[in-house]
């Protein structure tokens, strides 16, 4: 399973690197129109924050620190740069995982006091489809705008 995971987390975090690069307009990722109301660079840094913070930080033990608000309201970070912390992310997610064994995901996992409890492997995968989810937002904001 965690072998798994990684690959698949690789796998969506590259795709959203090909995304960014695709498109025509690198200034087309801060865009917000009509009913979208988030933009693709503001998606790019949330999935960056959710799983360096969920995975890195929750798992790794990282010195993480989450800036949610930051991540819907800073603008005009560069594809490049995005590419970066991608790629940093990338590695914290394949770091945290390699270190966890195959009874760690049977742990529970609580994201906060008030909800029920899950395996770390269930949040695992819910992380894996949030991500999924805000790469397709990602591909449409692209195919819609640039």
């Amino acid at each position: 399973m965690l072998q798994s995971l990684i690959k698949l987390f690789n796998r969506d975090i590259n795709a959203i690197k090909i995304e960014l690069t695709s498109y025509k307009n690198e200034s087309v990722i801060w865009v917000v129109d009509k009913d979208i109301s988030n933009c693709a660079g503001n998606l790019t840094l949330h999935l960056i924050g959710n799983l360096n913070h969920f995975i890195g930080a929750t798992l790794g033990n990282t010195d993480y620190v989450r800036q949610r608000d930051l991540e819907f309201f800073q603008k005009n970070v560069s594809v490049a740069k995005l590419i970066k912390m991608l790629e940093a992310t990338k590695v914290e997610i394949e770091n945290t995982l390699l270190k966890l064994k195959p009874s760690d995901l049977q742990k529970v996992y609580r994201r906060n006091p008030f909800e029920d409890y899950m395996t770390t492997e269930y949040f695992l995968l819910h992380l894996k489809s949030h991500l999924a989810y805000h790469l397709g937002q990602i591909n449409y904001h692209r195919r819609l705008l640039d």
